[in-house]
């Protein structure tokens, strides 16, 4: 029961953080105009791997990576952080931060596809009109609050393919979640995911470094970001499919919106809208209509 109630407590905390990271990553896109996505993901990923590979180190909780498992550490970091940080980065630089939280609470949805693809694991009736009424949640948001612009649009694809990965990522998950300790897995993701990454900050955007302001609150929004939204979230999140199993933990996403928009108010960064509560209640209500056929199996 304790360990239960531990898992409980860390997967709401990795959903609160991330909820925050929409908001916080739209904020320094806002205030930051030299801020460009591959050197915000590098700065993210080099202080979180600066900060947890001494921890662990210094703790003795580091684990070597084995041999037979170095294959999916590398597809793991390449899925996440690389792809999935940038298709959902983008889609947050040309959409509100609550729209975006919105588009990735659905993956609770599109976790069991991967499952039946990979598994065998079957699909309900449910889960379809799940999906169906939660993407019409996320246009009547897109419609009501900044329209069917292009800017939009594209952001919404970015978002998708965040959505697509971020499946994938949950998949090959279960790999060597029950092998190692959730922060060895996520602090061995952010370094990988680092190496992958700083080559594509230093070739592309590497002039606009040298650009930003570096202020305490730039430095600031980075540090939650790097610490709290990209180490401590995924190790919470890690924690809980190994505890609860796959399909199980991803439900927890459907609250990522809700924070966002708390997060999104308090700081001014978005208004209060009807329009939009209405949205992230359908996409909420979808995702909830999936789940009623019962407990998904863990893979």
């Amino acid at each position: 029961m304790k360990s239960k109630t531990l898992t409980y407590i860390l997967i709401t905390a990795s959903v609160i953080f991330w909820g925050v990271s929409f908001i916080l990553t739209k904020e320094l896109f806002l205030t930051e105009e030299h801020m460009t996505v591959t050197v915000l993901i590098a700065m993210r990923l080099a202080i979180a791997s600066a900060v947890m590979l001494p921890a662990l180190a210094l703790t003795g909780r580091l684990q070597r990576i084995r041999k037979g498992d170095i294959k999916w550490f590398l597809l793991l970091a390449l899925c996440e952080p690389f792809i999935y940080h940038l298709c959902e980065t983008n889609g947050v630089r040309l959409v509100s931060g609550s729209l975006a939280s919105v588009v990735i609470a659905t993956i609770p949805l599109f976790v069991p596809f991967g499952m039946w693809a990979a598994y065998r694991k079957r699909i309900s009736p449910m889960l379809i009109l799940g999906v169906v009424l939660s993407l019409g949640g996320v246009f009547l948001m897109l419609n009501g609050e900044i329209g069917f612009q292009g800017t939009a649009l594209k952001g919404l694809l970015f978002l998708g393919g965040a959505v697509a990965i971020a499946v994938v990522y949950t998949l090959l998950l279960v790999k060597v979640v029950d092998k190692y300790n959730p922060l060895v897995i996520t602090t061995w993701q952010n370094i990988i995911g680092l190496a992958y990454f700083l080559p594509l900050a230093l070739a592309f955007d590497g002039s606009q470094i040298a650009l930003l302001s570096y202020s305490p609150r730039m430095l600031a929004l980075i540090m939650v970001l790097g610490i709290c939204c990209s180490t401590l979230a995924y190790a919470g999140y890690n924690y809980g499919v190994r505890n609860l199993g796959a399909s199980e933990a991803c439900i927890f996403n459907n609250a990522i919106p809700v924070f966002s928009l708390i997060a999104a108010v308090l700081i001014g960064q978005e208004s209060f809208s009807w329009v939009k509560v209405a949205g992230m209640a359908v996409v909420i209500g979808g995702v909830v209509l999936s789940q009623l056929p019962g407990k998904k199996e863990r893979p």
